[in-house]
């Protein structure tokens, strides 16, 4: 029981130390394949609505992960102003900084499939989707804190979605949804501010 006690405390100690860390550095203190390892792990053991393991996740080291942000800057560009694309391009650098990024799909062919098997839960079907891609993104996010790296979490989606598609020969069901660049920290997060418990929760008993 004691040893069920001290995972638990590990557990939560993690959750309070994930935080968004933009200041991230190409150099990384977790081998490539342990991070592989982990967000495997993250994978497998994710929960998913009727165990429908919809989500799908690639990783990018090296310069598949500097492309990534080269070909989304490249989309920017031509949709921002210049006199604020200074701005944003220093941001983008920012992500392509750091050691790695990780990008979250979800497979729509497995969301239609169960739409068409279980249709009395049709409009449910990709809400619960959403949220155990939201979970799964949660448990890589904070595995990598665990490990001692920064990471924050972006959305370029859908603007990237066919440039990332054609680059990294992704299936056309794959709905992209998220990316995660990750590095070693080189600035820490800010303070962040709690909104009263008392009205965000309620206690029956």
């Amino acid at each position: 029981m004691a040893g069920t006690v001290g995972t638990g405390s590990n557990f939560m100690a993690a959750v309070r130390e994930r935080r968004t860390i933009y200041g991230i550095s190409k150099e990384s203190s977790v081998a490539d394949e342990r991070i592989v390892e982990l967000i495997e792990e993250a994978v497998k053991h994710t929960p998913s609505a009727f165990n429908s393991q919809s989500a799908r996740v690639v990783v990018l080291f090296g310069e598949h992960h500097n492309k990534l942000w080269d070909l989304t800057k490249e989309v920017l560009k031509g949709m921002v102003s210049a006199d604020q694309f200074a701005s944003t391009e220093q941001k983008l650098n920012g992500f392509r900084n750091g050691h790695g990024t990780v990008l979250f799909f979800e497979d729509m062919t497995v969301i239609e499939g169960l739409q068409s098997s279980f249709p009395t839960y049709k409009e449910h079907f990709p809400d619960w989707s959403m949220q155990s891609n939201g979970m799964l993104q949660f448990v890589i996010w904070t595995a990598l804190e665990s490990e001692g790296l920064g990471a924050n979490l972006q959305h370029y989606n859908p603007l990237i979605n066919d440039k990332v598609k054609d680059e990294w020969n992704i299936p056309g069901s794959w709905k992209l949804l998220a990316q995660m660049p990750y590095g070693n920290p080189t600035a820490q997060a800010g303070d962040k501010e709690f909104k009263p418990l008392s009205e965000r929760m309620k206690v029956f008993k």
